[in-house]
């Protein structure tokens, strides 16, 4: 059974941990790795490609030589395998290894051995308080995901952990188009399987994972920019996935006439 994991890279020469991508790749004959260079401007690109050449078969590299953003490099990366691999499922985790490899195969056990769409992590604290973030992170993400929880109508304690796994066909039907967001795009793929199996089946169709252990690294790629446009963002992924299908074909035009307003109310 083949597995892919995506990680998506900007930047990341002074955190890619290769020797822990090195000892997880050489004991997994099952796991294959696609790193996803989103347009670095340092040498991560290169360093992606020594590592590369030393663990051929096993390690692939989509490069873009744009930043595209977190979203778009994770799309991009899964399409990228489904076509190059035969991997059963496909899931994603953050370069700097906040979560760690174990946990993250304890995800794709729980989506192996039940009969879930997709299997996600949570960083709720849990008894070992392996879990390290700020306190005021933590606060922030807890109002936020009460938030989210209303409107998705799924108790998820945390949305946007990035240790995702899918089964193969779940991830060619929630990847297929582009996101609207660059950073809430974990809602959209809430909302998208939603909208496609209905709210009592996604219940039934998420597990969601207490990580042993996580640890906030410091470099984050989210600035004061992205952290002001979230909350317009949300806006727009509302509108676009709570109330845009309830439009109907004929009225297609006023469907685009809202969504124009929309966009030009948020500029965003």
């Amino acid at each position: 059974m083949e597995r892919a994991i995506i990680i998506p890279c900007y930047n990341e020469s002074q955190r890619l941990d290769l020797d822990s991508f090195h000892n997880f790749i050489s004991q997994r004959d099952s796991y294959s790795i696609c790193f996803v260079n989103d347009g670095s401007t340092d040498d991560t690109l290169e360093i992606l490609r020594d590592f590369q050449s030393k663990h051929k078969g096993k390690v692939h590299i989509f490069n873009s030589t744009t930043n595209v953003g977190k979203a778009e490099a994770i799309r991009s990366g899964i399409n990228f395998m489904l076509s190059h691999s035969r991997s059963s499922n496909i899931g994603f985790m953050d370069a700097d290894l906040a979560t760690g490899f174990d946990d993250y195969e304890n995800l794709v056990r729980n989506l192996e051995n039940d009969n879930y769409s997709m299997v996600i992590g949570s960083r709720m604290r849990n008894s070992n308080d392996n879990i390290k973030r700020t306190k005021a992170r933590a606060y922030i993400s807890l109002l936020f995901n009460r938030i989210i929880q209303s409107i998705i109508g799924l108790e998820v304690n945390d949305t946007q952990c990035g240790a995702k796994v899918f089964k193969r066909n779940s991830a060619q039907s929630l990847f297929k188009t582009k996101f609207s967001s660059k950073w809430l795009f974990d809602i959209e793929i809430f909302m998208r399987l939603r909208n496609t199996i209905g709210k009592d089946q996604l219940v039934k169709n998420v597990s969601e994972i207490t990580l042993e252990k996580w640890e906030e690294i410091e470099g984050s790629k989210i600035n004061l920019r992205d952290v002001i446009k979230m909350p317009i963002q949300l806006l727009k992924i509302i509108f676009h996935y709570n109330f845009r299908p309830l439009f109907t074909k004929s009225n297609k035009g006023q469907d685009k006439q809202a969504e124009s307003i929309v966009n030009l109310f948020f500029m965003s």
